[in-house]
């Protein structure tokens, strides 16, 4: 996947090889987009938390505290469910510091660490990036900012008392996402909380099967040495 090395990825942004990888990228198998261009919730805490508006979640949250757990009709989500789908940072902070309760599932029977594996670059982020690469490698700095976010999202989610191998409907746990969206530098901070390399989701496979299939090597360098 393009951008995982400094160097080779400068090289192509400047011989003008990017773009063509970009597209390519989007087309990989083992990549997913997601596809929601925004959720609506019937709870006005959810979507706070979704939209990233600390300061009226503060004021409704103050007004009524038991609305930190409240769980939206249609999808189950809580705030911090919410807060995870979209990667928002501070939402997710001020709910942790308020006990937000991270053991509660959707209907998806995910917690908020399932979505926290789940997030990637958008198709927004893949054609700024894109864009941007010509200008000064912009669009390089765009993109480790956002992989720092993710890393630092998923250590503040991780230091909670989130169940590090809980599974959802798919059988499929954070690992297994992770595995996935080919995100390798979250699997060593999902190994560091002991994630369970061996739980089969309901296709039978494992997150290094995952890896294996879609020829993540480093993925499955990692998972290796843990066995």
């Amino acid at each position: 996947m393009w951008g995982t090395e400094p160097v080779p990825f400068i090289l192509k942004c400047m011989t003008g090889s990017v773009c063509a990888e970009v597209v390519g990228t989007l087309m990989c198998p083992g990549v997913f987009l997601p596809v929601d261009m925004g959720l609506v919730y019937s709870e006005p805490t959810c979507q706070l938390a979704y939209d990233g508006d600390v300061h009226q979640l503060f004021r409704l949250l103050s007004h009524d505290p038991d609305n930190l757990n409240v769980q939206d009709a249609r999808t189950g989500d809580t705030p911090i469910i919410a807060a995870c789908r979209h990667g928002n940072l501070r939402v997710v902070k001020y709910l942790l510091e308020n006990r937000a309760d991270v053991h509660l599932t959707n209907k998806k029977q995910r917690t908020c660490l399932h979505y926290v594996s789940k997030r990637t670059f958008s198709l927004l982020d893949y054609l700024m990036i894109s864009l941007l690469m010509p200008i000064l490698l912009l669009g390089y700095f765009l993109m480790l900012q956002k992989q720092r976010q993710h890393m630092t999202l998923m250590n503040t989610v991780l230091s909670s008392k989130v169940n590090v191998n809980a599974v959802d409907y798919k059988g499929n746990t954070a690992l297994h996402y992770i595995c996935q969206r080919k995100t390798h530098r979250l699997v060593p901070l999902l190994l560091n909380r002991n994630a369970d390399i061996n739980i089969k989701n309901n296709d039978g496979e494992t997150p290094l099967d995952i890896a294996t299939r879609l020829k993540f090597n480093k993925i499955i360098h990692m998972l290796k040495k843990t066995q």
